[in-house]
């Protein structure tokens, strides 16, 4: 029914959208009527929005209130009747400039810094999924004798992740012993994820037992003591405060449960997760989340790193009248810009 969806319907839904992203507030037919691109009297609006409401597109608040879209009329908008806007060219360059600072030397400060940027352009609330060290794709490993059977471990990834770890050795090993380990690792594990590389050693551990070689099979018990904890990847929340601003969200019970669900992070991480499978931008609009705590709330994500494995994700969260038609180019160019960075780093 909706591919079937007349232009005079597309319009009434595309200016009850865009009057509803302005005011917050239910929109009459009176008020569409006495818009510059609209030629038909408010009678025959009346009459299109109900058809809206029967296809589930509008809803009624009250039943003296004008329409707002519902979900699936929002989500109806933006994949066929928006157009996106280009981001403007300052836009562009305050995410460049703010990702591109002198002073961001470690991957958590890119992070941070992309989390800051995404709030305080959009005035929303921002997300970024810091990576699991798992999913960081590894570049060396490094043995440091610190006392006998004490051993600093060192994991640096291509984007410059690195993990300190200390393991304990049944025997005293030299430098010496410690640096042959490493040059055999390194050689054996170049350019796999650290998550690649456990199993991999696992692999060589199991084929070690018919070779009888004594050196490697050192390093690679050495190499899976070093890679036996797991990391778990991280939530950068930024911009919690924006929503307050909202009128959808004066309600203190309900702005507090959406807080809650940004302390946990779980959901939100959930969430994030599944940018890492779409191509592009992803939305998920008011109930499409599937979390009560997030009713009324959309989430606009996209991959970032290398599209065929990708490393994290980020997004803009703010209430279901955000403006796609900023937001989604905002958060497309700035997943484009930390995948740029994070591909010079690993060079």
């Amino acid at each position: 029914m909706a591919d079937d969806l007349s232009q005079r319907a597309r319009l009434v839904l595309a200016s009850v959208v865009a009057t509803y992203i302005a005011t917050a507030e239910p929109v009459g037919s009176r008020t569409i009527s006495k818009q510059e691109n609209v030629s038909f009297s408010a009678a025959t609006i009346r009459n299109v929005m109900a058809d809206l409401e029967g296809m589930g597109f509008l809803t009624q608040p009250h039943v003296s209130a004008g329409r707002i879209p519902t979900p699936d009329g929002m989500r109806f908008y933006v994949e066929s009747i928006l157009e996106l806007d280009e981001l403007d060219e300052s836009v562009k360059q305050a995410i460049r400039s703010q990702l591109s600072g002198h002073q961001l030397n470690d991957l958590n400060d890119i992070f941070k810094a992309t989390s800051r940027a995404l709030s305080q352009i959009s005035r929303q609330a921002s997300l970024v999924a810091v990576p699991s060290p798992e999913q960081e794709v590894f570049r060396h490993m490094e043995f440091v004798r610190l006392a006998a059977g004490l051993i600093l471990v060192v994991l640096v990834s291509k984007a410059g992740g690195v993990q300190n770890r200390i393991i304990e050795a049944e025997e005293d090993i030299s430098q010496e012993e410690l640096d042959k380990y490493s040059r055999y690792l390194n050689d054996l594990l170049a350019d796999l994820t650290l998550s690649q590389v456990k199993q991999r050693v696992a692999q060589e551990m199991a084929q070690e037992r018919n070779r009888f070689d004594a050196v490697l099979s050192r390093a690679l018990t050495l190499g899976k003591q070093a890679l036996s904890s797991r990391s778990e990847g991280d939530l950068l929340v930024d911009g919690q405060s924006n929503l307050m601003d909202q009128p959808e969200f004066r309600d203190v019970v309900r702005l507090r449960g959406i807080f809650q669900a940004f302390e946990e992070k779980s959901t939100l991480l959930r969430l994030l997760d599944k940018a890492l499978t779409a191509q592009g931008v992803r939305l998920l609009i008011g109930s499409e989340s599937e979390q009560s705590e997030l009713e009324g709330l959309s989430l606009v994500t996209s991959a970032y790193g290398d599209q065929d494995q990708p490393m994290g994700a980020l997004g803009i969260i703010g209430p279901t009248r955000m403006d796609y038609s900023k937001v989604i180019p905002m958060v497309d160019f700035t997943a484009r810009v930390v995948s740029r960075i994070l591909d010079e780093r690993a060079k």
